[in-house]
């Protein structure tokens, strides 16, 4: 998690000011009316408060596995003061069971690509588990399409992500819809966003239609 202190334990991270209103524009469209949404790696906290301040009928139940990040997020909610922004739990994408059961809807912003692809699978399988039929997750970031790299900036950011750490890099979409078909999820829309990243939207598969076939 990147940030900088602003005081009281509170983060500030550039790219969460760049890309909150391009984001919120899509979850504008694509979060139900109303429900518990869940969001995964929330970082500093300042999508959290700005979301559930854009989105008043939604209760936000903020997560991240690093106790720093615990409380720049407690930090922002508290500073916000927001009736439907619950206080952030530990929530590790890669434990078998997680300390949430259910989600109308779960949000995960620039994980995958500064995480070990073990943490996408227990995403993609939590989402599986938490989700209703119709349900979103909702993952934002860059993303190689086809195989390849949609710019000369997400190379760069990717060769930069591996020297970091072998396990991170810029995921293949098409390996993610993979596993993310093996977890009842398929894709419902791809959207191109500012500065070479996507909007990438899942939804949860309904049961199988009932066989018509006769013997």
């Amino acid at each position: 998690m990147s940030g900088e202190p602003i005081g009281d334990e509170a983060l500030f991270a550039p790219a969460a000011a760049r890309n909150g209103s391009a984001i919120l524009d899509v979850l504008r469209s694509i979060l139900p009316p109303v429900g518990d949404v869940l969001e995964v790696a929330s970082g500093t906290g300042e999508h959290a408060v700005r979301f559930a301040a854009a989105l008043p009928a939604l209760r936000w139940q903020p997560t991240d596995p690093e106790p720093r990040a615990l409380g720049s997020i407690a930090a922002h909610a508290r500073a916000a003061a927001l009736p439907n922004v619950l206080a952030p739990i530990e929530l590790d994408v890669r434990a078998q069971v997680w300390p949430v059961t259910r989600a109308d809807a779960i949000l995960c912003i620039n994980m995958i690509h500064i995480a070990p692809w073990a943490a996408t699978e227990g995403l993609l399988a939590g989402a599986g588990r938490l989700l209703p039929e119709g349900g979103p997750l909702f993952l934002y970031g860059p993303f190689r399409l086809g195989g390849g790299h949609t710019a000369e900036s997400n190379a760069r950011f990717d060769l930069d992500l591996r020297f970091r750490d072998p396990d991170w890099g810029v995921r293949d979409l098409e390996a993610v819809l993979a596993e993310a078909a093996g977890h009842g999820l398929h894709l419902a829309e791809r959207i191109a966003m500012p500065a070479n990243n996507l909007s990438v939207v899942l939804r949860k598969d309904g049961p199988p239609a009932p066989s018509t076939t006769t013997g």
